[in-house]
Parts: C-alpha cells; structure tokens; sequence
C-alpha cells in the first residue's frame, strides 16, 4: 500500500507539471535565435493582453489574432504582469496583475498568461514579459509605498515568477518599462533559478540608454530611444544603437515610439505631426544597424471611444490607416532587410 500511495504521489506530480514549449529564445552575439536559427525578432506592444476580454475570449479568438500579428511581420508581443493602475486606462482593474501585494501570485491571472504563452508558442511567438510596470510601482501597489516595502515584496514575487514560468521557453523577461532600481541584482535572483532565462530592462523614457553596470548585467538592450520632442528621430536612434552595438555586443531592441498624433504620453509636441514614414525610416535605419524594433500602437492609455484605440482593446493592425502604413513596410522585412541575423 506504502508504495501504491507513492506511485500516485510520484504520478500525480509528473501530470501537474506542465511540458515545456516546444521554441526556445536565446542569444548569440548581437542575434536572437529560435531554436538555435536565425530570430528576426519583432514586436508589438500589448499591454494589456493578460486582461483584455477579447484576446481571450476563447482559444480560437487568441490564435485567430496572434495569426494576425504574424500576418505583419509580428513574432513577439510585448505584453505587462501589472496593469492595476488607477489611470482610466483600458482593461486596467485593482486585479490586474499576476502579484498580490505582498508579492504572491494570483494564479487565475498567472494560469492566462500561461494560455497565451501556450498559444503563442504553438505558432511559433515569443513573448517579452514586462514584469513590474512604472506606475503601478510608483503607485505602491506592489509592497507599499517605501523602497524597502517595494523590494521585500518584489524580490518575492519575481522569484516565485521565475520558478512558475521555468518550463516556458518563449519568454523573455522586461524588469521594468522607463525605471530602473536594483535591475543587476534582480537580474542575478532570475539567473539563479533559471539561468537561461533572458532578462532585459527599459531603463527610462526618451533617449535613457541605461547605466554602463546595468547594460553589462543584461542579456538584452530594450532603451526607450528617442523621440518625437528629441527631434529628428530617424537620424537620432541609429546612432544610439551605433554606440549600443558597438559598447555592449549583444541584442539591442527599440522600443518604438510610433504614436500617430496622440500627444499624451511621449507623443509629438503640440504644434507638430507625425508622420508614418517618420517610423518607417526609424524601422529601415535600426534594422540596417543590426538592431531589431517593438513596436508601439498608441499605448491605450487615451481610454476606449476615443480615436487611439480600437472597439477591441487589441493592437488590431488593420484598425488604423497610420499604423497600418507602418506595419505592412514591417511585414515586407524580407524584402527589405532579409531574414537572417545583421550581426556585429
């Protein structure tokens, strides 16, 4: 009997342990690979994919819009474990996050972001996870409102992360979007559960490109690089990733700026436009550097019903004629750039 009752144990433990996804993100130099090939890494910005109802209204919808994506040349979605901020946001909820505030987890919100990563990983995706998100931080949502209150609590919730995803290969992890704090030690606490996992850091807003200790710590360069106030961004950010590619040896992402108008938020001043071919020109010039891009749709931060965001909630690339312009140049990659790694 003493045996049987170990045999369940042993089988019961082996069927509540998930397999693991079948593609694997690295690195190799200043690539990305999948799998050992070639990854053109691409992105878009999703925020609140975990919590928008339509992604995940069913498994069929969130493979019908990750298909979508790849229909634009997108194979990484760039999506945020918190998104409880107390802005009018879309899909924003005290909830809203994959960390109570002491730091657990709230599984019901950790077993969706495994769906999608399931999803997205039987077509091949990846998935950046921006783990603490700026606002919500500064807002102490997560630990309180004191540094020591905010690094007991995240120190426990990325271990516990870091332990739960360890069978999911197609993530890489954000630590913070526009913030920095403490970033080489939280990168050392995931490498110490999970060595291969990459770990990377948007350090600040327009034109932060991290600290010297802090980029070296990194597996990854994801700067917010400058933008529409800093002037003629096209020409500006391929010189940024010059210096970044040069320096370090090793991925540098742009996180894109990319607003079409909206002013709010790191868009463009008052009394200027933007233009598609603005980040059209951006795109061509950091892929021609050897560097790869995420792209950003607006950010729904403007709230639903106004012109910024579609009725979905989704980064629909069809659902507006300036990012559409933008995203079928970036679906032509091949023409353009070709498919394999510009290396340094």
């Amino acid at each position: 009997m003493r045996i049987l009752a170990a045999l369940i144990v042993v089988v019961g433990a082996a069927v509540s342990v998930p397999a693991q996804t079948k593609n694997e993100i690295s690195i190799a130099g200043t690539c990305f690979l999948l799998n050992g090939a070639p990854f053109p890494y691409t992105g878009i910005s999703f925020y609140n994919a975990i919590y928008n109802p339509n992604f995940n209204k069913s498994y069929a919808e969130r493979r019908k819009w990750l298909q979508k994506f790849q229909q634009y040349g997108i194979n990484v979605l760039r999506i945020f474990s918190q998104w409880d901020m107390k802005q009018p946001w879309i899909d924003t909820c005290p909830d809203c996050s994959l960390f109570q505030r002491d730091g657990t987890l709230r599984e019901k919100n950790v077993a969706r972001l495994k769906e999608i990563l399931t999803d997205a990983d039987a077509v091949g995706m990846v998935i950046e996870l921006e783990v603490f998100q700026h606002v919500s931080w500064r807002e102490g949502n997560l630990g309180g409102t004191t540094d020591e209150e905010r690094a007991k609590a995240a120190e426990r919730a990325l271990s516990l992360l870091t332990r739960e995803l360890l069978p999911y290969r197609n993530v890489t992890f954000q630590l913070y979007g526009e913030m920095t704090f403490r970033t080489v030690e939280y990168t050392k606490l995931v490498k110490a559960s999970d060595p291969k996992r990459l770990v990377t850091n948007s350090p600040g807003g327009s034109g932060v490109l991290g600290t010297r200790q802090e980029n070296e710590a990194l597996d990854y360069l994801a700067p917010h690089t400058t933008r529409q106030t800093g002037g003629r961004h096209w020409e500006i950010v391929p010189r940024e990733f010059d210096y970044l590619l040069s320096r370090y040896r090793k991925p540098v992402v742009d996180d894109e700026p990319a607003r079409n108008g909206t002013q709010m938020f790191g868009g463009p001043p008052t009394a200027e436009t933007t233009y598609p071919y603005d980040h059209i020109l951006q795109i061509y010039q950091v892929w021609k550097a050897g560097g790869y891009i995420t792209y950003h749709h607006d950010m729904f931060q403007t709230g639903y019903g106004t012109p910024s965001i579609p009725p979905s909630g989704i980064p629909d690339p069809e659902f507006n004629p300036y990012h559409r312009a933008v995203l079928e140049f970036i679906a032509r990659r091949a023409r353009y750039q070709g498919t394999g790694c510009v290396g340094r």
